[in-house]
């Protein structure tokens, strides 16, 4: 039996409208895709793991429709059959990838056959993933190709470092930027998903998955993928994530802020102790801790902060969050946090076996 698809191909999204957290591109396109009003050339930057090559699938898929001209590919005719998620491919819509076709020998194979009118579809359509890696050379080879085009060819460019496509080639697209996907549109997302994959997923499990994931859906749906594959009958757990992730334990945290709070210096060193033995990684300790100080700084500046989603945490650790943060005034907070980074005189665990600030 074959083992089943990564979450991150599987749920590809398919039409623009399941994009998540890039509107300010996606609504455009559509625009554009339904007044037939789409340029000859695009170039798609942002973080990786954001959209920017499913989105120019999309764009290719919609483009080819029989429908068109249409806002979403209609997912019925045999252009967008074989440009689905699981579907063939098609002849006409070529995808490069600039980090091995990238050359100025690969530019010119490409100017030549991208002047051979399309096989089925209505317009052939180049991909070029990680555009950045395409050289100068590479990229004066197709110049005059992305300037002025045969009617039936389409451009997109794809790329995390827009900066490195020369002035030239950017100049003759429509750039639109992608950004990093908000967190609690991500923590939505992904309750979502296990709910269609019929896995339970803890509610103070979600925010670290998300955090983890850093604004990457890919990233994020690739440590779900890990945490869903390790899952027992108790579905994703907040240890489970919490372990495999490497993030420090709520335990030692709230043990070593109530400490702080009560002024007992032995028993923070017992807890810096605590982390050295069990193996965490003491920098990371020192993060989880400033991330749960900060957390503790904006709750005494805003009361409702976990309410409101201002901090992303579940409802059952922003009661301890809120009870914690009474007990701190805003000024010993922010003197917490000082003692705490790494690289300060007094952090508790710059220690010589080990040191955080190395």
């Amino acid at each position: 039996m074959d083992s089943p698809l990564a979450l991150y191909r599987r749920y590809r999204p398919e039409t623009f409208a399941e994009v998540i957290g890039q509107e300010h591109v996606t609504e455009p396109l559509r625009a554009a895709l339904a007044a037939n009003r789409v340029n000859h050339a695009y170039l798609f930057s942002g973080p990786r793991g954001c959209g920017k090559t499913t989105s120019a699938r999309i764009l290719a898929r919609a483009l080819n429709c029989e429908q068109a001209p249409i806002a979403d590919p209609c997912g019925e005719c045999d252009s967008c059959r074989d440009l689905a998620r699981n579907g063939p491919g098609s002849i006409d819509v070529i995808e490069i990838d600039a980090a091995s076709h990238g050359g100025v020998d690969d530019a010119r194979d490409l100017r030549e056959k991208a002047f051979f009118a399309p096989v089925r579809s209505r317009y052939k359509v180049y991909i070029i993933d990680e555009a950045h890696m395409v050289t100068t050379q590479g990229f004066n080879a197709l110049l005059k190709l992305v300037e002025e085009p045969p009617p039936h060819l389409r451009f997109i460019f794809a790329t995390t470092e827009p900066e490195k496509v020369i002035p030239t080639i950017r100049s003759r697209t429509h750039h639109y930027p992608f950004r990093l996907i908000p967190p609690r549109l991500l923590s939505s997302y992904l309750s979502e998903l296990c709910e269609r994959e019929g896995v339970t997923i803890e509610p103070a499990a979600l925010p670290l998955v998300v955090r983890a994931g850093a604004g990457s859906a890919r990233d994020t749906l690739s440590v779900l993928d890990q945490l869903l594959g390790g899952a027992g009958a108790g579905g994703v757990t907040y240890e489970l994530a919490s372990g495999l992730l490497g993030y420090t334990p709520d335990t030692l945290l709230d043990d070593v802020v109530s400490s702080f709070a009560a002024g007992d210096g032995g028993a923070v060193f017992g807890v810096v102790d605590k982390v050295i033995e069990t193996g965490q990684d003491p920098r990371r300790f020192t993060e989880d801790l400033l991330r749960r100080l900060r957390d503790l700084v904006i709750i005494s500046a805003v009361p409702d902060a976990a309410a409101s989603g201002l901090i992303d945490v579940s409802g059952d650790q922003a009661d301890r969050l809120v009870a914690q943060a009474t007990s701190f005034g805003r000024g010993e907070l922010t003197r917490a946090a000082d003692w705490s980074r790494p690289g300060s005189p007094t952090c508790a665990v710059r220690r010589p076996r080990a040191c955080c600030s190395s």
